[in-house]
């Protein structure tokens, strides 16, 4: 996750994008970001009240990743749509 961060925001710095597609970019890794604290504390949560395996509790892991997966995916369609006009140049 780190590591795609760090390559978007070189790619923007390298192109110099605009002012406000660096806030679109910031915004999604924002979003990303915390989509996956909060995957991470409701999976946490989770193996803290139900060691064992239920299936109620896999449920909700599988929605909390299914969420960060989609916040990434959106960001991935988004910063493609912001970094296009600077490729196709």
């Amino acid at each position: 996750m780190a590591g795609v961060l760090l390559a978007v925001v070189v790619l923007a710095a390298s192109l110099e994008v605009s002012a406000t597609r660096w806030a679109v970019l910031l915004a999604c890794a924002s979003v990303v970001l915390t989509s996956e604290i909060l995957n991470t504390s409701i999976e946490r949560l989770a193996d803290y009240v139900q060691r064992e395996y239920d299936e109620d509790i896999r449920a909700v892991k599988d929605l909390a990743a299914g969420a960060a997966l989609l916040a990434s995916g959106l960001a991935a369609t988004i910063g493609v749509i912001v970094f296009w006009p600077y490729v196709i140049k």
